[in-house]
């Protein structure tokens, strides 16, 4: 990366820091940031039916944003939570329409754009085909930062199990 877009990326991406249980992105409100995560885990849920449902979790160095809320700038249909202390770079909507004027960034920002839309597909294409052990254990083996540093509720949320039956997954693997 060159010196001047170095520099424009560490003046426009903004240190911010989340307390526990606070929220980053709200339902309903326009998301105006996309966040990278220094450190700590973010909970991105929406609500079903009153049921809160957990979508994933995000831990550190990873990019976190509502995407569609982000990029067309309309309400957010999900929340994300931080669910510890979490210091997240962020960048605002119209400081990255700024810095996709440097074709370093934009090079960089289409290439992580393309990895991170690959992904996703390929998650929901296989997670959809598992059991909620095969889930769990895809988790464990694959995102262990998530198991390790999500409350149990949450976890069950995610693969679309009660607590009850996550601990006894639980249990038959260990």
């Amino acid at each position: 990366m060159d010196l001047e877009t170095e520099n424009a990326i560490k003046k426009y991406f903004v240190e911010e820091k989340f307390k526990k249980d606070e929220f980053i992105i709200m339902e309903g409100k326009i998301c105006g940031k996309v966040y990278f995560i220094k450190s700590g885990a973010i909970r991105r849920f929406c609500h079903e039916e009153g049921t809160e449902i957990t979508k994933w979790v995000y831990t550190d160095n990873q990019f976190v944003t509502s995407l569609s809320s982000f990029f067309e700038q309309k309400p957010s249909f999900e929340s994300f939570q931080a669910c510890e202390e979490t210091i997240l770079y962020s960048l605002s909507y119209s400081d990255e329409l700024i810095l996709l004027e440097y074709p370093l960034f934009l090079k960089f920002h289409i290439k992580q754009l393309r990895l991170y839309l690959s992904k996703i597909n390929e998650f929901h294409h296989v997670f959809r085909q598992m059991n909620a052990q095969e889930k769990y254990t895809y988790l464990l083996e694959s995102f262990p930062q998530i198991i390790l540093r999500s409350k149990m509720k949450h976890i069950a949320s995610l693969i679309g199990v009660s607590q009850e039956t996550l601990s006894r997954i639980r249990a038959s693997i260990n």
